[in-house]
């Protein structure tokens, strides 16, 4: 996996976490603000905050095993010493 590939997951991650994060927030000041509840995609867009977490797990366990396989081999030769 590139360098770029992972900084790819952990954008998506973020974004998709902040989207919750805000869809939350709304889903929260809804029915005080207007006295009405929130429509289904405030709803379905509050998943997004655990998804985009996940991700972020995700991307934090790859990155640390890419850099414990390259303190062990740090010339890049795959072949057996």
């Amino acid at each position: 996996m590139r360098k770029t590939d992972g900084n790819l997951l952990l954008r998506v991650a973020l974004g998709l976490f902040a989207i919750g994060l805000v869809a939350l927030a709304v889903l929260f000041l809804m029915t005080p603000i207007t006295g009405e509840s929130a429509p289904l995609f405030v709803y379905l867009l509050t998943m997004c905050a655990p998804l985009g977490f996940l991700l972020g797990l995700i991307f934090a366990l790859r990155s640390g095993r890419r850099q414990r396989a390259e303190r062990r081999n740090p010339t890049g030769d795959t072949r057996a010493n």
